[in-house]
Formats: structure tokens, sequence, C-alpha cells
């Protein structure tokens, strides 16, 4: 029987060296389909606080580990430069779709970076007659309409018309998480045509370097029980119900502390103005991650009401191998909720119930048992969802569609 690799074109303007989350898993999901395939990556110049820039080319063209990348000549225009973003994500939409149809391939992959990604990536898999498979990181344009980036109207109706044909182009659609599905499933796709792949995150190997003290001391301080939220502080996020649930426990010993930065960090340091109990840290260098991933006692999960399924908060697959608890304060639909309260590492309040914070991170400060015993669910419940075992599902998703027999 002849192995023949699948020619896979993969679709997204983000790639390394951008530091974006959709740049590290597009190349994770490159390495694996890799592997045993010829995966082609086209994306734009580097624009998301990249860790090197590259000068002007319409296209260039870079070879390496059996991976070709293809960068069309996009502007580059800083993430947080919102209006001009807009350009990286139109510039890179131009250059990339007639590139794409000179590109052989037997298959396209399409990410969601620009946020209409998908649509594109259905168009250009229907005008070269190929399958088409669509990873949804972020939902569009329900997030744009969550977030308050798109006004409801004319044109959200179109984008969602044209969003729901290309869900129901693809051979496969990729999700985050079952809260994510039954989204998807809301929109008419059919249930075999869904795959439910997770971030996932690296399992420790055993040989973790020494915590560092510094990271420690400055995120817990002289708290005696610090509930802590690591990272991309957006519009997703139960933030006025947080703030107001951790005043009520203002003098308890009980710390909120905030590690990240975003666009609703300003408006969330006003509201948390004179709380003695709030704390806000910029992020700490990647090689910092274990030490702050160590020095809470909790971590916190958000999602605001309306938005379940629609952000899917990846970083819960990494507290679980820290071995943490987590405090999800997002509605009962979501991944975070449903998965935690079944295997024991989580606890839940409402998203729009200050009080029910408030309760809920003032029992389980007061009782370091359960926190004990969550820990020890959070670890063994982190295997299941190990990043190299998700990753193979994507080859998978290729191996059952060109290789069935095998």
């Amino acid at each position: 029987m002849y192995n023949l690799a699948v020619r896979i074109l993969l679709l997204n303007l983000y790639y390394p060296p951008d530091t974006s989350a959709t740049a590290k898993m597009a190349e994770s999901v490159v390495d694996v389909l890799a592997e045993s395939n010829q995966v082609t990556i086209l994306c734009g110049r580097p624009s998301y606080e990249p860790s090197e820039r590259r000068g002007w080319r319409l296209y260039q063209t870079e070879d390496a580990g059996g991976v070709r990348t293809i960068r069309v000549g996009s502007t580059d225009f800083p993430r947080f430069e919102m209006k001009r973003r807009l350009l990286n994500y139109l510039t890179y939409t131009a250059l990339a779709v007639p590139r794409a149809m000179f590109t052989p391939c037997d298959a396209v992959l399409a990410m969601t970076d620009p946020p209409f990604a998908g649509i594109v990536g259905a168009i250009i898999a229907l005008l070269k007659r190929r399958p088409y498979f669509y990873n949804i990181r972020d939902l569009y344009p329900d997030m744009a309409l969550g977030g308050s980036l798109v006004a409801p109207g004319a044109l959200a109706r179109f984008w969602e018309m044209l969003h729901r044909w290309a869900l129901r182009r693809a051979h496969r659609v990729v999700v985050l998480g079952l809260d994510m599905r039954r989204r998807i499933l809301a929109k008419g796709v059919l249930p075999e045509r869904i795959a439910v792949i997770r971030d996932g995150a690296q399992l420790s190997d055993g040989h973790a370097g020494r915590l560092d003290p510094e990271v420690v001391r400055q995120i817990r301080g002289d708290f005696k029980f610090v509930l802590l939220h690591a990272g991309n502080l957006g519009f997703y996020g139960a933030w006025p119900t947080l703030i107001a649930g951790a005043r009520g426990l203002a003098g308890e010993g009980i710390g909120l502390v905030f590690v990240g930065d975003g666009t609703q960090r300003a408006g969330m340091e006003s509201l948390a103005a004179g709380a003695p109990n709030i704390r806000f840290l910029p992020f700490f260098p990647s090689s910092k991650i274990p030490s702050v991933l160590a020095s809470a006692d909790a971590h916190l999960i958000t999602v605001k009401r309306g938005l379940e399924g629609v952000v899917v908060p990846s970083k819960m697959y990494g507290i679980l191998a820290a071995g943490k608890p987590i405090v999800a304060v997002a509605p009962t639909e979501t991944d975070a909720v449903a998965l935690g309260e079944k295997m024991g590492f989580g606890v839940a309040a409402d998203p729009d119930e200050p009080s029910q914070v408030t309760q809920v991170v003032r029992e389980l400060a007061l009782d370091p048992g359960r926190v004990e015993r969550m820990g020890k669910a959070a670890l063994a419940a982190a295997p299941a969802y190990e990043r190299a075992k998700e990753l193979r599902k994507f080859a998978g998703l290729f191996e059952n569609t060109f290789r069935p027999d095998e």
C-alpha cells in the first residue's frame, strides 16, 4: 500500500516569530502534521510582538524541517493599534488568496486570524476543489459582537451568513471544547463533522527547574490565600463581578492577583482602586511560568455570560498540569465549570453574582484540605489533556480522510 504524503496548505496570519497564541498553536499543528505530510504555511509578516521582524517583500519563502513557510507582504502594524491592525488583516487576505490559488495542495486548513479567515479558507478550498478543514480558535462574528467591536445590524448578519456557509462547506470543523461544539451545532453543522481537539498542556517531566522566589514573593505578598488570574485581560471576563466579589474579602488575608495586560486592565484598575487585596502585575517572562503557576493557592478562569463557547480559555490545561484548583467564574455551560465539577478540580460562581464569588473563595480559603484534594484531582485530570496527545488528533483527521484503510 502506498503511503503518500498529503499536501496541506495552512492559512493563518500569525506564525513565529509572532508570539500570539494562534501563532504558537499553528506552529505546534504544523510540527505534528509535517511528521507524515507536506505542509505549507501561508502567513503574513511578523507583527504580533515578534521576536524578530521581516523586511517587506511581496512574497518570501522559507524552507525548514520539511515545512515551507510563505510570508506575504502584509503590513506589520503592532497589535495594540487596532485600526491599523485591520490593515494587516486586509493586506494579508488580498495577497494570500492569489498565492494560495497557485500553491499546490490536497487540503486546505484555516485558523481564525484574521477573524474572517474561516470564510476565506472556504472560498479558496471551493475554488481549488479541495477538502476544507476549519480550526476555530475564537468564534466570529460572535466574539466581535460580544466585545462590541461590531454593532448588531446588517454587517453582523452578513458576516454570520457567510460564516455559516463556510462551516457547512468544511469537511471537518475543529473546536476547542464541548461548549464551543454546542455553539457550532446550533449553527447547523452536522455532529459527525465536528472534532473536539483541545489545546492541552505539556506535562511536567519531573525535572522542572527550581521556582523563582522573587516571582513567588511578588505574587503572594503577605496574603494567606492567593487567587490568581494569569493571562490576557480582554473583554471576555466578568471583571466587575470579580472585583466586587474580591472587595468582600478585604481584611481576610485573601488576595486577588492579576498577572497580565489587555484592553480592560485600565478600567479594572479603576474599579479596584482602594481595594487592599487586589493587585495587578505585568506579565513575567515565559521561563517564569512554572513559578507563576505555583505561586497561587487557586487559579481563576472567567467567561462572562453570553460568551460561553465563544471563548474557550486554554490556560485551564496548564493549571491542571501544575496541580492547582480552579475557580471558574463563568456560566455553567462552559467546559471550565462542567469539567471542574465532574473531575473535582474546580468550583464555580455565577459571573453576574459578586456575592457568590465572595462565598466560594472564602469557603476555599478556609478549607486547606479541600484545596489539597482539588489540587490532586487537577494532577489526576491533566494526563487526559496532554498536548501531544491532542495534537495527534489533527494528524488523525487527515489520515482518516486521505488514508482511511491504514
